[in-house]
């Protein structure tokens, strides 16, 4: 982590425990290349970094309040009892406080807490997850697609176009990490293989967006994002950009199986699939498994690659991003 001199001064502030209604015992500080979370034990309070990163702005304050809400909005979708609402900090007499009256200079979202040992990630980090557990993840997950959102609007997004926009977009974002998170020849093998794909199934793709499996999804649906609480709770769903939360739901089912891929679960992803596939009875979506595990897998290795970018996270920190940068990369050439 950065040392607190160099973090910005309302990052500073929030390390403070005193500022916070609960007050805490201490406070851990987390970060992701578009937030600032601060962990107090019982809740969570998240910041959006005031970035543009051209799919998403957090540029100015009435930006961040809109995505803070519309964060808590669709994540009480799958997980309602986490997302508590969105509160204000202010400045008042010199002091930056939580809530309260004075001048506000930015939103926090406030969530539980979950148990870290929990997630997840952890889970499969110490062999924990079994496949009675995915299956449970599964039947959830077909539930929700089932009642998910669709429009004639949020269908377009199912279109050969946009899909190819998408895959574009991943390797044009990538041009200059060649070299560092992935090699020449993978990144052109990769880039060849989608576009072969998509050439060579775009009846495939037009049959899925008239049969309506295009629908406002989760859209960052990787281990990490799970926690096996009393229910499951499945969180940090995609706020700021719609074109990435609109999709096949085939591309979200391969976003976990090719997560538990990346943990050496490949046993488990295939419980997850099959299970999915017996609630859902959408067997049509392993013909897009790869192509779309390939997708995710390259939008993962992207966006830890942005990371070291990112002037608040330390040069130690950044060793441990471009190994799992390279990995994901790896993984999504494996499936060409």
């Amino acid at each position: 982590m950065k040392k607190s001199s160099q973090l910005p001064e309302i990052v500073q502030a929030l390390l403070d425990a005193k500022i916070y209604p609960d007050k805490p015992e201490k406070i851990g500080l987390a970060q992701t290349q578009m937030s600032f979370v601060f962990l107090t034990g019982a809740y969570v309070y998240k910041i959006k970094k005031p970035v543009n990163l051209g799919y998403l702005d957090y540029t100015t304050l009435q930006k961040r309040h809109f995505y803070c809400q519309r964060e808590v909005k669709l994540n009480k979708r799958l997980c309602p009892e986490t997302y508590l609402g969105v509160v204000p900090i202010v400045r008042k007499g010199g002091r930056i406080l939580i809530g309260g009256q004075g001048e506000t200079i930015e939103y926090a979202v406030k969530m539980r807490q979950l148990a870290q040992e929990k997630m997840m990630g952890t889970l499969l980090d110490n062999n924990q997850v079994s496949a009675a557990m995915v299956t449970r993840v599964a039947q959830k997950l077909a539930e929700f697609h089932k009642k998910a959102e669709t429009s004639h609007t949020i269908s377009a997004f199912g279109d050969l176009n946009t899909i190819t926009q998408n895959t574009a977009e991943n390797f044009s974002q990538t041009i200059q990490y060649i070299g560092t998170t992935i090699s020449q020849e993978k990144h052109q093998r990769i880039s060849d293989y989608a576009n072969r794909f998509l050439k060579n199934n775009a009846p495939l793709f037009q049959k899925r967006l008239d049969g309506g499996k295009i629908k406002d999804c989760h859209g960052d649906l990787h281990a990490a994002h799970i926690c096996f609480t009393d229910d499951i709770c499945i969180y940090d769903c995609i706020e700021f950009n719609d074109r990435f939360r609109y999709g096949d739901i085939a591309a979200e089912v391969a976003f976990l199986a090719m997560d538990l891929d990346h943990y050496g679960q490949s046993d488990l992803s295939h419980s997850f699939v099959d299970a999915y596939i017996t609630f859902s009875q959408d067997k049509e979506l392993l013909k897009l498994l790869n192509f779309y595990k390939c997708y995710r897998a390259y939008v993962r290795g992207k966006v830890e690659g942005f990371k070291l970018n990112d002037p608040h996270i330390s040069e130690e920190e950044k060793t441990g991003v471009l190994a799992v940068a390279r990995e994901y990369l790896e993984l999504a050439a494996s499936y060409t």
